[in-house]
């Protein structure tokens, strides 16, 4: 496995200007103004090439090939430094809640949940102190979902009331960071918006093309609303060739995670690659020569299908990255350069990280170019380990009849067509195996039989999709002219839409049918630290430089770094084994409480209501995930749990966890218990109508006071400022996350 790096030039490029934007993410964000001294660089390695040139050596040729190393390095820390919206002098932070008004523009799809609407606005003022100032900076907002307020539009430029609040830290042990998910998208606050808090304006969007794109992406949307009926067979219809996932709902998304084949409903290479195959098959039919000019004309025409179809679906991030590596590829192609596929990968990663740096924390950036780098070198080893067309060939006897001979040779393509796509779906699952641990906590097993079946007709029902579409818009310009002949016209896209309709029924069936037959095939509750995932990729690395150069010490490398990862996992289990943790959770309207001992835990709902699955998905289990635990037991009260619980008043529960006691308060105190010293906390639950005086006279004010997610907003912003008068130290788990207490502490 020896890079031949003239071949692959960008390849080299591509690496220091990728470990230039890791440093910036994780040691960068102090840094000074890096653009003199990347200019300066430049300036340098102009001066050193010049001298390069005059030497003619060898020495002075590798001086300035290492400098050039440099300056990539520096021009990751410094585009990431610029694309970093935060250091802006007039970004929001700036104001902090001085923002009495803000105008923004909707810059981002607008996602549709149960309840609300969600989306991105950029702002582009706000009134501080009654005076308008130029400021920017993204707000992810969500509005309520009613029959009177419309779904929020590319390019509608809002008036809002009030300052917006910085994005919160994840409130729960192990949850999803999605204030940093944010930040990679330059977006650092986030506001609830009520009906009456914003009025559209104006729409002025900050880009047309995109705008003219999003509605055509929703006009073909209304197609497929039009003539596929089932709402399941809809919402999959749409998701798989537009890429609009808002009526797919939970239990689908869940059975198509679980089967590993999610990727079959986000439009992104595997459409575009269909397309482009599409797009090849049928100009190889053409008789002629292929010239300079047919290639350039086959290059025209590609370029223009792929780029048609990014437009027509949204201009979406995931196709545009597809679009951009395949226009790599088939400019190459036309131009007749010979080039690797590692280069191309090479050259879209090289442009798309200058354009955007941050795209290199983004899952499906990764995920992408890792699955197609991982194809490129493995998919064509591992299917020559087998070749079932010579097998079946070799079955093949003179004196069989030709019905026979001919049997063997269809035989040998079938299976050899299973087997390629086998090899195909391997070698992706190899490379992104580790990054699907990392961000998934998941690894399905029955990844390849559901592909298999799965991916070729999902393949075929995009092609059956796009000429629904295709056959949609004939029909709608003959409609222009002729409108009687439309009608006719009009039985083709509804038989078109009856196929469409049942292979994406049939390849729904069939992910539900391999969830409900292979239940344990999903290995789930994996966590693995970001050291972990760099271990787990050097010992797959290792291993295939051993089977490519057949040297031993590269085996000695993998068992080394394999052991490295075993042990990283014991060492987590050792410390984990004696923590023992008590956790006041922060989950809306809800009272939850964990008591933690190593990989055992007891989760206690006090107000006796069963935690929701959601609640428990994104909540809880992340939690348990990374402790890794075994046991984890959901109690509905205090009656069958195994912490022992007294009921002193009505509205007053005392608990008592390794020596360590705590004070659950839900209703007024009526003053006859006994006073109670050496809490750990006092708990406030449902709006506990109780005054500082009174908990003091109780409890003493030495404990904290924790208000849990039962507590309206209302109530802790009145008592938290009489609680800190009276002299106690406060925690709102809404606010500040959950509240933490180590029986070692």
């Amino acid at each position: 496995m020896v890079i031949k790096w003239a071949p692959n030039a960008f390849v080299r490029l591509v690496l220091p200007l990728m470990a230039g934007i890791l440093t910036y993410l994780y040691a960068g964000s102090q840094l000074p103004d890096l653009r003199l001294l990347l200019v300066g660089l430049v300036v340098l390695f102009l001066l050193v090439q010049l001298w390069a040139a005059r030497r003619g050596s060898t020495g002075a040729t590798d001086a300035a090939g290492l400098l050039t190393m440099l300056i990539l390095y520096a021009a990751g820390l410094t585009f990431t430094q610029q694309a970093t919206e935060s250091r802006a002098p007039d970004h929001l932070y700036r104001f902090g809640n001085r923002v009495e008004f803000y105008r923004a523009v909707v810059d981002n799809y607008t996602v549709v949940r149960p309840a609300t609407y969600a989306t991105t606005v950029r702002v582009s003022a706000v009134r501080v102190a009654g005076q308008w100032r130029p400021a920017r900076g993204g707000i992810r907002v969500s509005i309520p979902r009613t029959d009177s307020a419309a779904a929020p539009q590319y390019g509608d430029v809002w008036l809002v009331r009030g300052a917006p609040a910085p994005s919160k830290a994840p409130l729960n042990p192990g949850e999803f960071d999605y204030r940093r998910y944010l930040e990679y998208h330059q977006v650092y606050h986030q506001q609830f918006v009520h009906p009456d808090q914003y009025q559209r304006i104006a729409l002025a969007p900050p880009n047309w093309l995109r705008a003219i794109a999003m509605r055509a992406a929703r006009v073909l949307d209304g197609v497929f609303r039009q003539y596929v009926h089932a709402k399941r067979e809809y919402a999959l219809a749409s998701a798989l060739v537009l890429g609009i996932k808002d009526e797919v709902d939970q239990e689908t998304k869940q059975a198509y995670a679980n089967t590993g084949t999610t990727h079959i409903m986000a439009v992104s290479g595997l459409q575009v690659g269909l397309l482009f195959g599409a797009v090849t098959w049928l100009l190889s039919l053409l008789p002629g020569r292929r010239g300079l000019t047919f290639r350039l004309f086959t290059a025209l025409l590609g370029l223009a299908v792929i780029w048609s179809y990014a437009f027509l679906t949204g201009l979406s991030a995931s196709v545009l990255r597809a679009a951009v590596m395949f226009s790599f590829i088939i400019v190459a192609r036309a131009t007749g350069r010979q080039t690797s596929m590692y280069n191309l990968l090479a050259v879209a990663a090289f442009f798309l990280l200058c354009y955007d740096p941050y795209l290199l924390c983004d899952v499906g950036f990764q995920l992408s170019f890792l699955a197609v780098l991982s194809i490129v070198y493995l998919q064509p080893r591992i299917a020559a380990r087998f070749e079932p067309e010579e097998y079946f060939l070799d079955r093949q006897r003179p004196w069989q009849s030709k019905a026979v001979q001919k049997s063997w040779k269809w035989l040998g393509k079938s299976v050899n067509y299973v087997w390629q796509a086998t090899a195909l779906s391997l070698a992706a699952q190899v490379a992104t195996f580790p990054l699907g641990l990392f961000y998934f906590h998941q690894f399905p097993l029955s990844f390849l039989l559901s592909n298999l079946v799965a991916v070729p007709i999902s393949s075929g029902a995009v092609y059956v999709g796009l000429l629904l579409l295709v056959l949609k818009g004939v029909v709608a310009l003959v409609g222009l002219v002729l409108p009687g002949l439309a009608q006719v016209l009009d039985y083709g896209p509804q038989g078109v839409a009856w196929l469409f309709e049942r292979m994406v029924w049939a390849f729904n069936e069939y992910i539900f049918w391999i969830g409900r037959s292979m239940p344990g095939a999903l290995v789930s509750g994996i966590h693995v630290t970001t050291l972990q995932v760099w271990l787990i990729g050097g010992v797959l690395l290792a291993v295939m430089v051993f089977l490519a150069l057949k040297k031993l010490p590269w085996l000695a490398v993998a068992c080394s770094l394999l052991g490295l990862f075993a042990g990283s996992r014991v060492w987590a289990a050792y410390q984990l084994a004696p923590d023992e943790q008590l956790v006041i959770y922060s989950i809306p309207r809800r009272s939850v409480v964990g008591f933690w001992h190593g990989a055992a835990a007891e989760i206690i709902t006090v107000d006796s209501l069963p935690l929701s699955e959601t609640e428990r998905t994104y909540r809880i289990v992340p939690g348990i995930i990374q402790r890794d635990a075994r046991r984890v037991n959901y109690r509905r009260g205090w009656q069958k749990a195994p912490v022992p619980a007294v009921v002193a008043e009505p509205g007053l529960t005392l608990t008592t966890w390794h020596s360590r006691q705590l004070a659950f308060v839900s209703g007024p105190l009526s003053g006859a218990t006994r006073p109670v010293s050496g809490l750990t906390a006092i708990v406030l639950r449902r709006n506990a109508r109780v005054q500082p005086p009174e908990l003091a006279a109780l409890f003493g004010t030495a404990a904290p006071v924790v208000f849990d997610s039962s507590c309206k907003s209302w109530y802790v912003l009145r008592q938290d400022s009489l609680l800190r008068a009276a002299g106690f130290q406060t925690h709102d788990v809404t606010l500040h996350g959950a509240f933490i207490v180590r029986a070692a502490q």
